[in-house]
């Protein structure tokens, strides 16, 4: 393969980031959940749908990676499942359009917003699978840092021309820029933010063609075993992690760790419009800073990673997590960190607009990081079954962080003790990790 055919099948591969994360970041964070607890007007209450919707797509996504990861390394193709989860993707996104305040049925929009969430998770798996195809060993830690950076800006870009043109304030009707959503959009109606759903999907449709284009794959080695034989196969392997330790705590310390800041990503927003009453424009703008600061974060993770291995990222970012939720808890319009302030005091979107930006930057870095530790974790034989395995660690528990945080802030009437979970997983996954080895198992 010659130099610039290399180059274009890395830039590919970028682009599956760029093309996919409007959906974390448009979708399940900054413009669509707040929009959520405004139709509801209620943010305990959208707290806890949003954690209840998001936990039940986990659930499935748990039960389907693993399979789906052990058929296609049977295969040796991964390309046909990422269009088939792509047709989830943009079904599930363009479908939130309907979402209207006169008409809000909120057992519907979870449906639709479920289905295309685990088109985008699922056909993750496959793409994270072919990392290992693009370059030596020791060059992959930086390429996931850079593939997760470039994904950042792909979000930060779709945010600013959602902002600018299209979401408006629930109030006065307008955009960030103070004029009506382009296209004639009715404000009234909340358009120009329920766009977010379509505008979403095609984004997804235009930037993954060079994706499409470029990105040729490796086949793996077919194999004559049927689909029983291959689900038996994967099943032999879940029994026997206790015989790869560094892969079994790795996988449990995933697990927690990457379920917190689902968490923390999902209900982040909604946390801040319901406990400081911000605008879906406010909550916007503090997207882009958690997002451009995800960006530089996972940009240098990259190349710490490649310096010093993955671990120490992984560490450190969990730990800032920690932190972040922390003081997160002792935050609102009244006091901050137990202190009174003034009702009309800036300080808390202050602060709060720092945790977002270390949410933001630590969730980059660590989930870039935590990619690239799979790797040296997995089998390279059968790297999509591992990725499958990954997802299902992601998974499998991913239902605790937002159920946890529903029942919690159902139970105590407070977003602030809602949070209170995520402190919990992440502080689990931080202890498991000293029985990681970072260099992973020794092979036979």
């Amino acid at each position: 393969m010659d130099d610039t055919t290399a180059r274009r099948r890395i830039w590919g591969w970028f682009f599956f980031d760029w093309a996919s994360q409007p959906y974390n970041t448009l979708l399940i964070t900054f413009v669509f959940g707040p929009y959520v607890a405004q139709v509801l007007g209620d943010g305990t209450a959208a707290q806890a749908a949003w954690g209840y919707g998001i936990g039940a797509a986990g659930l499935v996504m748990a039960l389907l990676a693993p399979p789906l990861g052990a058929l296609a390394d049977r295969t040796g193709r991964r390309r046909p499942w990422i269009w088939g989860f792509s047709v989830l993707y943009v079904a599930g996104a363009s479908g939130l359009w309907f979402a209207a305040p006169q008409d809000f049925d909120l057992t519907r929009t979870m449906v639709l917003f479920g289905i295309g969430l685990v088109g985008m998770e699922l056909a993750t798996i496959f793409t994270n699978a072919m990392l290992p195809d693009l370059a030596p060993p020791e060059q992959l830690g930086r390429l996931s840092g850079s593939g997760w950076a470039f994904g950042y800006l792909g979000g930060l870009v779709s945010l600013v021309i959602m902002l600018l043109f299209f979401a408006e304030d629930g109030v006065t009707g307008t955009t960030l820029l103070g004029i009506p959503p382009l296209f004639g959009l009715d404000p009234e109606a909340r358009e120009g933010t329920r766009l977010v759903g379509p505008f979403t999907a095609l984004w997804y449709l235009v930037f993954i063609v060079p994706f499409a284009l470029w990105v040729r794959e490796t086949p793996g080695p077919r194999t004559d075993a049927g689909k029983r034989a291959t689900l038996a196969g994967l099943a032999r392997s879940i029994r026997r992690l206790p015989q790869t330790p560094s892969r079994l705590a790795f996988l449990a310390a995933s697990m927690l760790y990457r379920d917190g800041l689902t968490g923390a990503y999902a209900l982040g927003a909604i946390f801040a419009a319901g406990v400081l009453d911000w605008t879906v424009v406010e909550t916007g703008t503090f997207g882009i800073i958690a997002v451009i600061s995800g960006a530089l974060f996972a940009w240098a993770g990259g190349r710490a990673d490649q310096s010093f291995g993955p671990m120490p990222v992984i560490v450190t970012c969990v730990i800032l997590l920690i932190g972040a939720v922390a003081i997160a808890m002792g935050v609102s319009r009244e006091a901050v960190l137990g202190m009174p302030v003034s009702t009309t005091s800036q300080l808390p979107d202050t602060i709060f607009l720092g945790i977002g930006a270390t949410i933001g930057g630590a969730g980059g870095a660590l989930q870039a990081a935590s990619r690239s530790m799979m790797i040296r974790q997995a089998n390279p034989e059968r790297m999509t079954e591992g990725f499958g395995l990954y997802a299902l660690s992601g998974r499998a528990t991913a239902f605790i962080a937002p159920l946890s945080i529903g029942a919690v802030t159902s139970l105590t009437g407070s977003q602030h003790w809602g949070v209170a979970p995520l402190i919990v997983l992440f502080a689990l996954g931080l202890i498991l990790l000293a029985w990681v080895n970072p260099e992973g198992d020794p092979r036979p």
